[in-house]
């Protein structure tokens, strides 16, 4: 076990700090709520041994990974077989004998044994965190301290399938462009590297120097074509240099923040962040998690660090006793009806309510945003490619152009 120090407030709402023993962060957390202490901040104690990894805990850039598909069916499945009367280690029996060998077979069959030995489940969970994070752990617990497991799954399930729904229509309208892209980049090789050498034979035939635009792509012909390893490294190392600086937190950082920029793909992404936060935290706060604790775990899941941290700012300004709308005003990352509706929500009560209608409207609103994207993302690729390419062929023809000039002459 490792030890972590901790920030949280008693049942009198009095901040206590101190140390406290456990496998992972979450199982800190889950000690903590049962000793009737909210959890403000959990982390590492110094100098404290880092808990050693379970099986199917290994971080990397191979680790293995559960589809957002698969988990969904197993958490719906697990849902309907609870609401059954089936005991939750039988169940996790059945689902684990159903399952194709994988993570999510080694996980259920993990958390099976968890709590055979007397753990509950959301604690068993919370000790796989790459196949159960930290909102299905929180949700699952809640269900588990009000009675209502089943029904908490079932929002789970539908959780997940709405997200699931919302990454697909961003990636898939990336997918196009980035297929006419590459496309376009294996024409425009193929043309630097096997017809521009061809053309230059004739130049050179005819005695006469090629014009400044002809030089220049002949230039970047022979570079290709002399230099062929170098751009072949940089075309392999380039992704996966820009891969893990994207990865520290200076990388994320400057990337979030220009793509909620971006002229074409800003608006997209904003509203799918609003989308997947709001949506989490209406998940979290209908399900009996608190409102301190369903934010934080709200701006992990929102996809961008900008939103992130303005929604931690938030939680901060919460906890010192505002409204929640309050200081989600002043953050210009969320639109004024956000806001307004979530200022509504809090007066009449139903503040998990209005964040779902928020979440159904801004899931409308990036489908149609995604369709408006690739509307305008086909004719503007042909044009810059189709530029491109003519610039090319303009290149090889004009000296041609020259030396008909000359004989006309």
């Amino acid at each position: 076990m490792a030890k972590f120090s901790y920030q949280a407030k008693n049942s009198v709402g009095q901040m206590v700090q101190g140390e406290i023993e456990a496998n992972s962060q979450q199982e800190a957390i889950i000690r903590l709520r049962a000793q009737q202490l909210l959890p403000v901040r959990v982390g590492l104690a110094a100098g404290g041994a880092r808990p050693r990894p379970k099986p199917g805990q290994n971080a990397g850039f191979f680790a293995g990974r559960v589809k957002g598909k698969d988990l969904q069916i197993f958490t719906r499945q697990f849902a309907t077989l609870i609401n059954a009367g089936i005991p939750v280690v039988d169940s996790l029996k059945i689902l684990s004998e159903g399952l194709r060998p994988g993570l999510l077979k080694e996980a259920s069959a993990q958390v099976k044994s968890s709590i055979e030995s007397g753990r509950r489940l959301a604690e068993a969970m919370a000790h796989v965190p790459t196949v159960f994070d930290k909102l299905y752990v929180n949700m699952i617990q809640a269900g588990e301290e009000a009675g209502i497991l089943d029904g908490i799954l079932q929002r789970l399930a539908s959780y997940m399938e709405k997200s699931e729904k919302l990454k697909a229509q961003v990636k898939g309208a990336l997918v196009y462009p980035v297929v006419i892209i590459v496309v376009a980049m294996l024409v425009i090789a193929g043309i630097l590297v096997f017809i521009i050498p061809k053309f230059m034979e004739f130049f050179a035939s005819s005695g006469k120097e090629p014009p400044a635009l002809t030089m220049m792509v002949v230039g970047i012909s022979n570079s290709l074509t002399q230099n062929w390893q170098m751009w072949l490294g940089g075309l392999i190392l380039g992704p996966i240099l820009i891969k893990q600086y994207l990865a520290t937190p200076d990388g994320q950082n400057a990337f979030d923040r220009f793509i909620l920029k971006a002229p074409v793909f800003g608006e997209v992404v904003q509203k799918s962040s609003i989308a997947r936060l709001t949506r989490t935290l209406s998940t979290l706060l209908s399900s009996g998690v608190g409102l301190i604790e369903a934010i934080e775990i709200s701006a992990k899941t929102s996809g961008n660090i900008v939103v992130e941290q303005a929604l931690l700012r938030c939680k901060e300004s919460v906890m010192a006793g505002r409204t929640f709308a309050s200081p989600l005003g002043k953050e210009k990352t969320f639109p004024d009806m956000v806001v307004q509706m979530i200022s509504i929500g809090e007066q009449s009560g139903t503040l998990d309510v209005m964040l779902g209608k928020i979440a159904d409207f801004y899931e409308d609103e990036v489908e149609t945003s995604v369709k408006a994207m690739t509307s305008l993302l086909e004719p503007l690729l042909m044009v810059v490619l189709g530029g491109i390419i003519a610039v090319l062929v303009v290149a090889m023809y004009l000296p041609i152009f020259n030396m008909a000039e000359v004989v006309g002459g």
